[in-house]
Order: structure tokens, then C-alpha cells, then sequence
């Protein structure tokens, strides 16, 4: 029996499992946050062994018996950082070939029906990458938010909406019922003291609070649904970025949808929907239903060699997502 490992290496955690040649489960576990820019590679080391090691234990095999590994880690961005990030999985022992991709392309290929095409990230954060067919060209965005100006996951959303009230408290826009809502959510005495605080940072607002921005919106104050729609256009610019390197315009490829924010439905969904059939009219936008470490276990499938098919693919999916 041959046996593959997929590791989803987070900034809060990291998940590791563990398939047998059918796509069956056998085992899975968790370890502690893996993003090296927040624990270091000493702490992503440690997180994915913790992983893995609960995983083959779980399994009753040895790490000898994978035949092919697949990992997907947060704050992979830029080539110079492969042969750290190499070195880091080397130190688990591993003998099986494997592929190490940024975590958003775990999404794409759990996310997706083929295993390519887009994937766009809005959950506190947000990033966008692509792959083609044949996993040979990707597409990015830098992943660095409103840093490079790439928006909106829930960080950015209420960025934002607290440039919107701020805007209403000095008139420069009409009223919004916003600000009612954030002076409750911060317990502030007044929208002042709401603006004073939050420049000053006695009061912290932070993604947490993005629902409040949707529950205003179907309420039908005005300015929260332009934000709405403000965040869901430039999540579709994310993914005309990644369509034109990818020279996507006119193919028919699917957009899985991954995060938090993407629950809101169609407020924020529709203007992404429209922004990017503005380019590519065939883009078919559809939600992630399914782990990203499930990714991460095709991704070593891969690697070992393992040319499935659609109907496999989709197979192994039903299975891992029961």
C-alpha cells in the first residue's frame, strides 16, 4: 500500500494527512502556526514534525512508507526563500519526492474541479494565485494587502469603513448608520470619541468586526453597501491581475472562492462576479467547499508521479470531505 502525506502549513496552524493509494483517510493531526514570518523556520520545523509525527503515529507506519508529500506554507512569497524553505522539510526526514507551493494554491487545487485555474483569498487577509493546466506557469499577487494595495479581506474591509466614518464625522460624506454601529461595537461614548480612540488606538477594530460592515449593508444604509461593493471589485481586480499574466481572458477556468469574507454571499460576491467577466466572460466563480490540506494530498500525488483523473480527482475529494 502506498501512502501520501499532505502538510497545510498555517499562521495559526498546521494540519498534516495522510492517504492511502485509493484516496481513503487514514489519519490526521495538527501542530502550532507554521508561517516562518511569524514563528521563524525553527518554528515552522517544529509545527509541521509535530504534524507529522501525530499523523504517522496515528497512521501505525513509518515515514519511510510515503510515497509523496505535498506542502502548502503561509508566507512562502518569494523565490529567494526556496532553499530555506527546503531545508526546513529536508529536517523532517522524509525520503519521497514532494512539492512545496504557497498556501493559497492549496485552495486552487482542493477548490477547483481540475486542479487549475484561480484562487482568490478573502478571509483577514486576502491574496490571489493561479496555475495552469499543466501546473507549469503561475499567477500571483504579491499577498502583502493594502501594503501594495490589494484588497479586501476583513483587515482591509474595515480599514476602509473607518476611513468611510471618519468621513462622515467631518461631513466631507453624508450620515451613515455605521457609525452607530462601530460606537457600540468599540463601546466609545461618541462618534469623536470613536475617532479619537481609534487614532490613537485606545480602541482596536480590527477584522472581527467586518460582519457588522455586511449587517449594515442589508440594512440599507448606503455607504456600507458601497464598501460591500468596494471590497468585491477589488477582489476581482486581484483576479484580472492573475488572469492576464495567465492569459486567461478568454478561456472557461473556475475562481474558487476561499475565507470568511465570501460568506456574505452575493453583496460581495456579484461586483467581484462582474469585474471579472469585464475580461474574461467565461470565469466561472465558485465556492472552496473543501480543505486545503486535501490540496496539499493531491499535491504529493503529483509529485510521486500520480497522473489522475478528473473522475479520481473528484473521487478522492468525496472521500476526504466526509
Amino acid at each position: 500500500m502506498k501512502y501520501y502525506l499532505g502538510i497545510d502549513i498555517g499562521s495559526t496552524k498546521t494540519a498534516a494527512l495522510i492517504v492511502d493509494e485509493y484516496g481513503n483517510h487514514i489519519s490526521e493531526c495538527r501542530g502550532g502556526p507554521g508561517n516562518r514570518n511569524v514563528v521563524g523556520f525553527a518554528g515552522m520545523e517544529q509545527s509541521m514534525r509535530e504534524a507529522l509525527d501525530g499523523a504517522l503515529t496515528t497512521a501505525n507506519i513509518h515515514a519511510d512508507q510515503i510515497a509523496g508529500a505535498g506542502f502548502g506554507i503561509a508566507g512562502y512569497d518569494w523565490s529567494a526563500e526556496e532553499p530555506w524553505m527546503r531545508q526546513t522539510i529536508s529536517n523532517l526526514g522524509l525520503n519521497a519526492p514532494y512539492i512545496m507551493v504557497n498556501d493559497v494554491v492549496l485552495g486552487l487545487l482542493a477548490g477547483t474541479s481540475e486542479g487549475w485555474g484561480i484562487a482568490v483569498v478573502s478571509g483577514t487577509g486576502c491574496n490571489c494565485r493561479g496555475w495552469d493546466k499543466e501546473h507549469k506557469r503561475e499567477g500571483r499577487v504579491t499577498g502583502y494587502g493594502y501594503y501594495m494595495g490589494e484588497n479586501a479581506g476583513a483587515s482591509e474591509l474595515i480599514v476602509r469603513t473607518m476611513q468611510i466614518i471618519g468621513y462622515s464625522w467631518t461631513k466631507r460624506l453624508p450620515p451613515t448608520l455605521l457609525a452607530e454601529a462601530f460606537i457600540k461595537y468599540a463601546g466609545a461614548n461618541n462618534l469623536e470619541d470613536l475617532i479619537e480612540g481609534y487614532t490613537k488606538e485606545h480602541y482596536v477594530i480590527g477584522a472581527d468586526a467586518a460582519p457588522i460592515v455586511f449587517q449594515t449593508a442589508a440594512q440599507g444604509d448606503a455607504a456600507a453597501q458601497r464598501i460591500v461593493k468596494w471590497a468585491g471589485m477589488e477582489l476581482g481586480e486581484m483576479a484580472k491581475a492573475v488572469i492576464r499574466q495567465l492569459n486567461f481572458e478568454t478561456l472557461e477556468f473556475e475562481i474558487a472562492l476561499i475565507g470568511s469574507m465570501f460568506k456574505s454571499g452575493e453583496p460581495l460576491i456579484t461586483p467581484m462576479r462582474e469585474t471579472v467577466h469585464a475580461i474574461a466572460p467565461k470565469a466561472k466563480l465558485i465556492p472552496a467547499e473543501v480543505k486545503p490540506v486535501v490540496g496539499a494530498v493531491l499535491l504529493g500525488m503529483e509529485a510521486s508521479g500520480l497522473l489522475l483523473t478528473l473522475e479520481q480527482r473528484n473521487q478522492i475529494k468525496r472521500l476526504l470531505a466526509q
